[in-house]
C-alpha cells in the first residue's frame, strides 16, 4: 500500500473543522489488511491517477516533484517520525523549531544512534520547509511506497488561486477574450505566398501549432482583479504544464527553510543533499501501443525523428512545452541551418571552380613540367638531398583547388554572409518575441544562489562575532580578489598550456620529418610530409577533445569560487571563461599553420634552429594554404563526429545504462513489484538531469568559427557544418524529447550573450580571412607578378620569380647533404621559396626589392578588404531593419485594441453608475411622493426604498 502525507491547502478555519481531526481519522480509520483488500477489490488506483500524472484524487494534477533518500526504519521510528510529521504540520511552521536533532530524540523518547543524526536533520528540514510550502498555498502529497527502494517522492499540486496570484507576480501575459485579424498580405505578394506555402506543404510538420494564423488573441499581464478580461472557460488548460512547473519553481526558489538564522530555498536544499532532485513532469510516455494523445508524444513524432530531418521545426510546440529558452536555441539553430545553404551552394561551386581550373593553371603547370630541370635545395641538414621540383607537382594542383581568385570572392561573400545571418535573425527573434507575447517583456534580477548565500552569510557571522554588527551584508571586489586573482593565473596558465602543446606538435613534426627523411626508399621519402602532417593533425584533435572537456570543468571551477550572485551572471561568466579557453584551444594550431609555418625559416646557410639542433619547418612548394586547409577540414570533421555527436549519444546512454544496473541491484525481488507499472515520476527520474544550454550553443558557436574565420582556406566548411547540423538537430531534440528530464521553463527574449559572441567572430573574421588571403595565399604575389614583372601580362615565369638561388658551396659545415650525387649530376646552385639577392650580386642573400614591393601590395590589400567589407557588413546591418515593418504594425495594433477595451470598460463602468444613480433617485422620489398614505407598518419598505444596494 501506498503511504501518502496530504497536506490541505485551506486554513482550518475556512474548513471549520481542525486538521489535526483529520489527520487522526486517517491514522485510524481502517488497519493496513482492511486498505490492501479495498484496494484489491477497487479498480486499479494507479490508473485513476494517469499513473503519476495526478494525485491519488485522480482530479488534481503534479506540477512538480522533489526528491528525497530516506531510510529504512523500525515501527516505533516510523511511528514517532509520522507523529512528529503531524505535529509539525498542524502548528505553524513560522515559529522557531528546537535544534533537528533535539526535537527527534525528545520525541521518540530514546538517543538515536550517532549515524542517524544527519538523516534526521534532513528529514527535520524537508518537515519544515514542506510546511512552508503548504503555507504558500501548495498541496503536497507523499508517496514512499516505490519500485525505487530508499526513494520518496514529494508530488506538489498549484491550485487555481496560487496559479493566480504568482502568474499576477510574475506579470505573464495570457490571452484575452479579444481576437483581432492580423494583417495579411494583398495582390502579389499573396499570391507568391499561397505558392510557397503548397510547394513546402510536404515540408511542414503536421502540429497545429505550426499552421499559419489568421487571428490572435490580444495578451495582457494577468490580474486577478481583471479575470473578466480573460478567457476562463476552461480553468484546467488556462495554465498549460509549462506555465505551472514555473510558478511552482519560482515558488520553490523564494520559500526557505528557515533555523535560526540559516536561511535555505529549493537550490541550497538540492545542495546539501536534503533533496536529491527537483524536476516537472513529462506530459506522459512518447511510445507504445496505448499511448495517449499528449504534446510530448508528438514532439517525438514531428521532431525528435531522424526521419523527418527534412521538414521545418515545430518551434511554437517546442516553446510551449519546454519554454522560450530551449525554444529561442533551437529556433537559432534553424535559422542558422537554413542559412548554410546558400553559403554550401557558392562553397561548392568554388570548389568546383577550382577544379575546372586546374589545368589551365599556368604555375602549377610550371611546377609539373619536368623540362624546367628546378633543383630544390634539401628540407633537412646532412640526411636530406637536392630534390626535383616537379615531385611536388600533386601538391601545387591540390593547392590550386583552394588558393584561385574565386576563394577571395567567397571571403568578401561569407563576411556579407556573417552580417546578412545576424540581421535575419534579429528579424526572426522579434516574430517570435510578438508570437510568444514576449513584446515589452523585461528580465528582473533572479533571486540569489545558493552559494552567495551561503557566503553572505559566513560573512555576516563572522563580522557579529566580531564587531556586533547585523546589518544585511553583500559581497565586495575585496572579498572576491583572491577569486580573480586565481582566475587570472588559472587563464594564463591554461592558455600557455595550449601553446605549450601546440609547440610540442611542432617539435613532433620537425624530429618526424627528419627521421622519415632517412628512409632510403624513393617512396618513403616523397611521402614525408602527407605522413607529418596527418599524423600531426590527429594528434592536435586528439589533445583539441581531450582539453575541451579539462577545460569545461576549468572554467565552472574558478566560475564557482567568484560566488556570482544570481544564475545569470554565473552563466554569463561561465560562458566567457569556457568560450575564451576553448577558442583558444581550437583555433591555436590554425593559427600557426595560417600566420607563422614558413615565416622564420631562414635561408640556406643560415636558417633558425630549435634547440640548436631542429631546423623550422617549412611549407610546401605550392604554399602552406594546403596544409591549412588540411588541418581545418580534419578537426573540424573530427570535432563533430566524436565530440559533437558521438559523446552526445554515447555518454548518455552510458549514464543510463548505469543507473538502471545500480536500480536493478537495489529492487526487491517482489513479483508486485516487477508486475506493478513504474509511475511517470518514477520513469523520470531516471533520466538524465537537465544541464543547461551552455554545451549545445558552445559546439555551434565554435562550429561558427571553423565556417567564418578561416573560410578562405576551405570552401567546403559550411557544406560540412549544414550535414552536421541536420543531424545535430534531431539529435539534440531526441536527448530533449526522450533522454533528459524536463527542463523548467524559462522565459526569455532573446540568446543572451551568444548574440555578442557571434557578432564579435563576424568581425574578427574579416580581419582573419584577409590576412589569410594576403599573406597565407599566394594571391597577392601572384597579382604583383602579372601586373609589374609579367613581360607578356601572364603567369608564365611566376615559379621562378618566386624562387632565390643559394651556391651549395655556402652551406655551414655539417649541413651540406651527406648524398650531393643523389640525382645523377653535381649540384651547383639549388633554389629555395623566398625574395633574395641571388649568390652573385654584391649584397648575396640579402632581401631583394621584390620582397619590399609584394610585402606592401599584401598590407595595403589587408586594409583595403578590411575597410571595404566592414563598410558593406554596416551597410547590410543598417539597410535591413531589425523590426519587421508588418511586426511594429501588429505590436502597435495590440496596444491600441488594448487602450480601446480599457476605454470601453470605463465607459461601461461610468455608465452603470449613472444608471444605479438615477434608479436611485427615481425609487427616492416615489418614496417620498407616496410617504403620507404610508402608515406605520409600511415602515419597512419604505426603509427598503433607501438600502438599494450599489455594487461596482
Amino acid at each position: 500500500m501506498r503511504v501518502n502525507k496530504k497536506y490541505s491547502c485551506l486554513p482550518a478555519e475556512e474548513k471549520g473543522i481542525h486538521i489535526i481531526n483529520i489527520r487522526a481519522i486517517e491514522d485510524i480509520g481502517y488497519d493496513q489488511h482492511e486498505s490492501t483488500v479495498l484496494n484489491s477489490l477497487s479498480k486499479n488506483p494507479d490508473a485513476d491517477c494517469k499513473y503519476g500524472l495526478y494525485f491519488r484524487d485522480g482530479k488534481r494534477k503534479v506540477d512538480y516533484i522533489l526528491v528525497y533518500h530516506y531510510k529504512k526504519s523500525s515501527s516505533g521510528r516510523a511511528l514517532a517520525r509520522r507523529t512528529h510529521h503531524n505535529d509539525t504540520s498542524a502548528r505553524s511552521t513560522k515559529q522557531d523549531h528546537p535544534l533537528p536533532g533535539k526535537s527527534v530524540q525528545l520525541e521518540m523518547g530514546e538517543s538515536e544512534p550517532p549515524a542517524d543524526s544527519h538523516e534526521d536533520d534532513k528529514r527535520f528540514r524537508r518537515e519544515e520547509y514542506e510546511g512552508n510550502l503548504v503555507e504558500a498555498g501548495l498541496e503536497l502529497e507523499h508517496d514512499e511506497d516505490t519500485k525505487i527502494h530508499g526513494v520518496g517522492f514529494v508530488k506538489i499540486h498549484a491550485p487555481w488561486n496560487v496559479l493566480c496570484r504568482e502568474a499576477e507576480f510574475l506579470k505573464l501575459k495570457m490571452p484575452t477574450k479579444k481576437m483581432y485579424q492580423i494583417n495579411q498580405t494583398h495582390g502579389l505578394l499573396k499570391k507568391i505566398n499561397s505558392v510557397i506555402q503548397k510547394i513546402t506543404e510536404p515540408i511542414q510538420p503536421k502540429v497545429a501549432e505550426h499552421k499559419p494564423q489568421t487571428v490572435k488573441r490580444l495578451s495582457y499581464p494577468f490580474s486577478r482583479e481583471k479575470q473578466h478580461l480573460f478567457d476562463l472557460s476552461d480553468r484546467d488548460s488556462f495554465f498549460d504544464s509549462k506555465t505551472r512547473s514555473t510558478i511552482v519553481y519560482e515558488i520553490l526558489k523564494r520559500t526557505t527553510c528557515t533555523k535560526a538564522k540559516y536561511s535555505m530555498g529549493i537550490t541550497s536544499l538540492l545542495a546539501n543533499g536534503v533533496y536529491s532532485a527537483a524536476y516537472p513532469l513529462h506530459d506522459g510516455d512518447y511510445e507504445g501501443e496505448n499511448v495517449e494523445p499528449n504534446d510530448r508524444k508528438l514532439l517525438c513524432e514531428e521532431w525528435a525523428s531522424y526521419g523527418v530531418f527534412y521538414k521545418y521545426q515545430p518551434i511554437d510546440l517546442v516553446r510551449k512545452y519546454f519554454g522560450e529558452k530551449i525554444g529561442l536555441y533551437f529556433a537559432w539553430l534553424g535559422v542558422y541551418t537554413q542559412m548554410l545553404i546558400p553559403a554550401s551552394i557558392v562553397g561548392i561551386i568554388v570548389f568546383l571552380y577550382g577544379c575546372a581550373t586546374v589545368d589551365e593553371n599556368i604555375p602549377s603547370m610550371e611546377m609539373c613540367d619536368q623540362r624546367n630541370n628546378i633543383t630544390m635545395c634539401p628540407l633537412c641538414d646532412r640526411t636530406c638531398s637536392y630534390w626535383k621540383m616537379s615531385s611536388a607537382c600533386a601538391t601545387a594542383r591540390a593547392s590550386h583547388l583552394f588558393d584561385n581568385p574565386a576563394t577571395v570572392f567567397f571571403s568578401v561573400f561569407m563576411a556579407l554572409w556573417a552580417a546578412t545571418f545576424m540581421e535575419h535573425w534579429k528579424r526572426k527573434q522579434m516574430r517570435l518575441n510578438y508570437r510568444w507575447d514576449l513584446t515589452g517583456f523585461e528580465e528582473e534580477e533572479d533571486h540569489p544562489r545558493a552559494e552567495y548565500e551561503a557566503k553572505v552569510l559566513e560573512k555576516s557571522l563572522r563580522k557579529e562575532h566580531k564587531h556586533k554588527e547585523t546589518d544585511k551584508e553583500k559581497l565586495t571586489w575585496k572579498d572576491r580578489f583572491p577569486a580573480y586573482l586565481t582566475n587570472f593565473v588559472g587563464i594564463i596558465f591554461m592558455v600557455g598550456l595550449t601553446f605549450a602543446i601546440v609547440f610540442g606538435v611542432i617539435i613532433y613534426r620537425i624530429s618526424t620529418a627528419a627521421a622519415l627523411a632517412i628512409s632510403s626508399t624513393p617512396s618513403g621519402r616523397s611521402s614525408v610530409r602527407v605522413t607529418v602532417t596527418a599524423t600531426a593533425v590527429i594528434i592536435n584533435l586528439v589533445v583539441i577533445i581531450i582539453l575541451d572537456e579539462v577545460y569545461g570543468c576549468i572554467a565552472r571551477w574558478l566560475t564557482q569560487i567568484e560566488v556570482p550572485k544570481t544564475d545569470k551572471n554565473f552563466e554569463e561568466r561561465l560562458i566567457f571563461k569556457a568560450f575564451l579557453l576553448k577558442f583558444v584551444n581550437a583555433y591555436t594550431p590554425i593559427f600557426y599553420v595560417a600566420f607563422f609555418k614558413g615565416r622564420f625559416v631562414g635561408r640556406p646557410g643560415d636558417y633558425v634552429y630549435i634547440f640548436h639542433s631542429f631546423r623550422m619547418e617549412e611549407c610546401a612548394p605550392g604554399g602552406c594554404l594546403m596544409e591549412l586547409c588540411i588541418q581545418l577540414s580534419i578537426i573540424m570533421l573530427g570535432k563533430q563526429l566524436i565530440q559533437n555527436n558521438l559523446f552526445e549519444i554515447g555518454i548518455p546512454k552510458m549514464k543510463k545504462f548505469i543507473r538502471y544496473m545500480k536500480l536493478k541491484r537495489r529492487r526487491s525481488l517482489d513479483h508486485e513489484e516487477h508486475v506493478k507499472k513504474k509511475q511517470r515520476y518514477e520513469v523520470d527520474y531516471n533520466l538524465e538531469p537537465f544541464a543547461g544550454l551552455t554545451p549545445e550553443y558552445m559546439e555551434m558557436i565554435i562550429q561558427f568559427g571553423f565556417v567564418t574565420l578561416f573560410v578562405a582556406s576551405f570552401p567546403l566548411a559550411p557544406l560540412f557544418a549544414l550535414l552536421n547540423n541536420i543531424i545535430e538537430i534531431r539529435l539534440d531534440a531526441k536527448k530533449f524529447v526522450t533522454e533528459l528530464r524536463r527542463p523548467v521553463a524559462v522565459r526569455a527574449k532573446d540568446i543572451g550573450i551568444w548574440y555578442n559572441i557571434l557578432r564579435g567572430i563576424g568581425k574578427l573574421a574579416v580581419i582573419i580571412n584577409a590576412f589569410v588571403i594576403s599573406f597565407t595565399s599566394d594571391f597577392i604575389p601572384r597579382l604583383v607578378y602579372l601586373y609589374m614583372y609579367s613581360e607578356n601580362g601572364t603567369m608564365h615565369g611566376f615559379v621562378n620569380h618566386t624562387l632565390s638561388s643559394f651556391n651549395v658551396s655556402d652551406f655551414q659545415a655539417g649541413t651540406a647533404p651527406n648524398d650531393p650525387m643523389d640525382l645523377g649530376y653535381e649540384v651547383q646552385i639549388c633554389r629555395y621559396k623566398d625574395y633574395r639577392e641571388p649568390p652573385w650580386s654584391e649584397n648575396k642573400y640579402d632581401i631583394s626589392k621584390d620582397f619590399w614591393a609584394v610585402l606592401a601590395a599584401r598590407l595595403a590589400f589587408v586594409i583595403v578588404f578590411q575597410n571595404l567589407v566592414m563598410f558593406m557588413s554596416d551597410f547590410v546591418d543598417w539597410i535591413i531593419p531589425d523590426i519587421p515593418k508588418d511586426i511594429s504594425q501588429q505590436i502597435h495594433k495590440e496596444k491600441v485594441l488594448m487602450v480601446e477595451v480599457f476605454m470601453r470598460e470605463e465607459q461601461g463602468k461610468l455608465q452603470m453608475l449613472e444608471t444605479w444613480k438615477d434608479k436611485d433617485k427615481k425609487k427616492g422620489e416615489n418614496c417620498n411622493n407616496h410617504s403620507p398614505r404610508l402608515s406605520g407598518s409600511h415602515s419597512g419598505s419604505l426603509s427598503s426604498c433607501h438600502s438599494y444596494p450599489v455594487d461596482v
